[in-house]
């Protein structure tokens, strides 16, 4: 079997905190079963640039971080990956900042991974790329000569060509995905847009049903959705429950039904939207008054970025006008912190929860939602409330799907699931437990690795003879 090398923007290197971030969740079991390399940024900013990179060696893992320069952090991080690429991404070409040295920074970043991750290459490596940080990667190393398998996936949203095309440069940057072996995506939604970019922009040939022929090679086309580990998940949360943690805020209730909603603090989210339905919901049903209570967990991140800080204070005001409202010396309505918690902490609290938020303006999965049901009591199970435009929507249709900008549709939903008979809770629970451990994270690594070596290598594939004219095949 061939060493797997993963690459992306952070490294989840083990330093035993309980937090793990969604990618590194999804990531860690390939590694922990063939072993390999983890490459990527440290999340720290030098002074200057040594070349160094900094290696832990863990449980057949080798961990290799580099730092970069605070320009570099400036142009690549904050600026093109998360104030262009992610609003884009996100369909929200209202909020993209564009600028030609920020765009630049990103390929530097992209180059300078490059020439570090081939100091520790093996020919035979089969190299696995994550998410909008490092798209150029694959076209990179073709130019230095590496002739590697290479997969590429995108765990955040691909909108359709309409929205792309408002991507400055994305005629430059997008067809650079075409230099993969292998592009994977969250939905059958995500693929098709990438699919009708490439058709209609790029104007590509199709090679059979899943791929498009590119210079000299086939770039294969997958949807694989993340999943979590669920029947691991379900031990974790029926541990936790007994933790002294969510004891004490099982007794801070006074058997008030929990609504819990957990969040980064990001645009994308929802999350202002979400308050503003939690309000009109006590609003619209107030004999919940007094009885339910919605925990909000948030933590901030991007805090140096102007549109996460002005989001920050927004949901500030609101949750100060919610409690200010409809509190009581007796009862706030709205528990709203930004302090991050451990798996097993959340795990807990979702199977206490009588109702799981998940309200996303647009998402590539969303890990809660699917946490959320594997830490169900299948017997007195709670009910998630869930924005249609989610890629989990796909599969957890048995949830109450809402429309996250319809304050009152999610209002109403909300009353639904509060009020939902013990026997609808179960049907509803059971065939989303059974959508999860149909496509359980543990077979999500393994389908795309297969998928990626199952295809001969790029410069053997043939392709009907075709003449190139710019970036398409005539």
């Amino acid at each position: 079997m061939s060493r797997l090398v993963v690459v992306s923007n952070r490294v989840g290197i083990p330093d035993g905190s309980a937090r793990a971030g969604g990618l590194e969740v999804s990531i860690r079991p390939a590694l922990k079963k063939r072993g390999g390399i983890w490459f990527g940024w440290s999340g720290k900013v030098a002074e200057e640039r040594t070349g160094a990179a900094k290696t832990v060696e863990h449980d057949k893992v080798s961990y290799i971080t580099i730092d970069l320069l605070k320009g570099d952090y400036e142009e690549f991080y904050n600026g093109f990956a998360n104030r262009v690429l992610w609003p884009i991404l996100h369909y929200r070409l209202d909020l993209a900042e564009f600028t030609r040295r920020d765009l630049g920074g990103y390929f530097r970043v992209n180059q300078y991974f490059v020439e570090n991750l081939e100091r520790v290459l093996r020919p035979d490596d089969v190299i696995w790329v994550h998410d909008y940080h490092l798209m150029p990667l694959a076209q990179i190393l073709r130019e230095r000569g590496h002739k590697n398998r290479i997969g590429f996936f995108l765990h955040i949203p691909c909108p359709p060509p309409e929205i792309l095309t408002g991507l400055p440069n994305h005629e430059r940057l997008i067809p650079a995905l075409c230099h993969y072996d292998l592009v994977g995506f969250q939905t059958e939604n995500d693929a098709n847009n990438f699919s009708r970019y490439l058709a209609n922009e790029v104007g590509l040939r199709r090679a059979g049903d899943d791929g498009f022929y590119y210079e000299d090679r086939v770039v294969h086309i997958g949807i694989f959705p993340v999943g979590v580990e669920t029947e691991a998940f379900t031990r974790l949360a029926r541990r936790a429950i007994s933790t002294q943690f969510v004891s004490d805020v099982m007794a801070s209730m006074s058997d008030r039904a929990l609504i819990i909603g957990v969040d980064r603090l990001d645009y994308s989210k929802g999350i202002p939207e979400r308050l503003n339905a939690y309000e009109r919901f006590l609003a619209n049903f107030p004999d919940w008054r007094g009885l339910v209570t919605y925990l909000q967990i948030t933590p901030r991140s991007r805090t140096d970025i102007r549109e996460y800080a002005d989001i920050g204070r927004l949901v500030g005001e609101t949750v100060g006008r919610i409690n200010g409202t409809f509190g009581e010396a007796s009862w706030t309505p709205l528990r709203y912190i930004n302090k991050a918690h451990s798996r097993s902490s959340l795990a807990g609290l979702y199977r206490y929860a009588r109702v799981g938020l998940v309200t996303p303006l647009r998402d590539g999965m969303n890990l809660v939602a699917k946490e959320f049901i594997a830490a169900q009591d299948p017997d007195d199970p709670g009910v998630l409330v869930l924005s249609r435009f989610a890629g989990a929507a796909r599969e957890c249709s048995a949830a109450l799907l809402v429309n996250p900008y319809d304050s009152e549709g999610v209002a109403i939903a909300i009353n639904r699931a509060l009020g939902m008979p013990l026997e609808e809770r179960r049907m509803r629970h059971q065939a989303n437990y059974a959508a999860l451990t149909r496509n359980d994270l543990t077979q999500w690594a393994e389908r795309f690795l297969g998928r990626l070596e199952e295809h001969v290598p790029a410069e053997t594939e043939t392709r009907p003879a075709a003449r190139r004219s710019g970036g398409a095949v005539a």
